[in-house]
């Protein structure tokens, strides 16, 4: 009896920690085409739940307050798409930018997008 519940918690264990909750994005960076001072540019990064469990995304990290991000609110269920929402406000910025953006979750990886843009 004890080797079958050695077994079962073997097993589970061994499928717990294989996959959980993991990103599979289509594109972790884009290039915005030029654009002008002061325009706002907005780019969806589109995602899937290549886990097996629930994927939920706690907060992100810019470097500066002219990139915002939205994300779901609810848990993106295994091989469900999601969407994280991209704004730049090119507000008094000229030339080449560069941003990161660092997404927290669950994910048993770090997920970091970027984007590139020369403003005119």
């Amino acid at each position: 009896m004890r080797l079958f519940f050695a077994i079962i918690i073997a097993l589970s264990s061994a499928f717990t920690f294989r996959s959980g909750a993991e990103f599979s994005f289509l594109d972790r960076n884009h290039d915005f085409t030029d654009a002008k001072e002061g325009v706002l540019l907005e780019h969806d990064f589109v995602f899937t739940n290549s886990g097996s469990l629930p994927l939920i995304i706690s907060d992100y990290k810019v470097a500066c307050s002219c990139t915002k991000i939205s994300f779901p609110d609810k848990p993106i269920l295994p091989n469900e798409k999601g969407v994280v929402h991209l704004s730049f406000d090119t507000k008094g910025k000229y030339g080449f930018q560069s941003r990161k953006i660092e997404l927290f979750s669950n994910a048993s990886k770090k997920v970091k997008l970027s984007f590139r843009v020369f403003v005119i």
